[in-house]
């Protein structure tokens, strides 16, 4: 029979996981893929603000908010990151990069409430600010991920 320490040892046991190391190159596909992805959002979202009918303030206002949205994205992702690896971050920063990147997107979210556009214009924006956000986030995964495994090629080579 087994004891309350026996039980709680195996648990343990089975709760860590496997160290591997990560060696997983992005492939060429999801590399294009995700700068693709990333160009399409962004002029996507720059020609609509181009071509629509807002005062100019306006149109400042929707590209300020794309821009701190993709600044704040990367920089989740990054301090994320720099986690995983150990490579220290201060809890102050990686809260402000959660919280400016949720205040970008309620930003986006009061602006379309409150604007005088169509609501497939809003949701035109919307897509368009979400799928450029998304993107930010593989591309500088793809980036650290291949910086990161030609820095342990360096590293290994004799």
């Amino acid at each position: 029979m087994k004891t309350i320490e026996d039980k709680t040892a195996n648990r343990a046991k089975n709760n860590l996981k496997e160290q591997t190391p990560f060696n997983c190159r992005p492939t060429p596909a999801f590399i294009s893929a995700s700068w693709t992805a990333l160009f399409i959002g962004m002029i996507s979202f720059c020609v609509g603000l181009w071509n629509s009918s807002m005062w100019l303030n306006e149109k400042g206002y929707y590209f300020t908010i794309l821009m701190f949205g993709l600044f704040s994205v990367v920089s989740v992702q990054k301090s994320v990151r720099d986690k995983l690896e150990g490579i220290p971050v201060t809890e102050v920063y990686y809260g402000i990069s959660w919280f400016t990147t949720i205040v970008s997107i309620l930003l986006l979210i009061i602006g379309l409430w409150n604007a005088d556009l169509e609501l497939s214009e809003k949701g035109f924006y919307g897509i368009t600010f979400i799928l450029s956000l998304f993107s930010a986030v593989a591309v500088q995964k793809n980036t650290r991920d291949i910086h990161f495994l030609d820095r342990q090629k360096a590293s290994q080579t004799p």
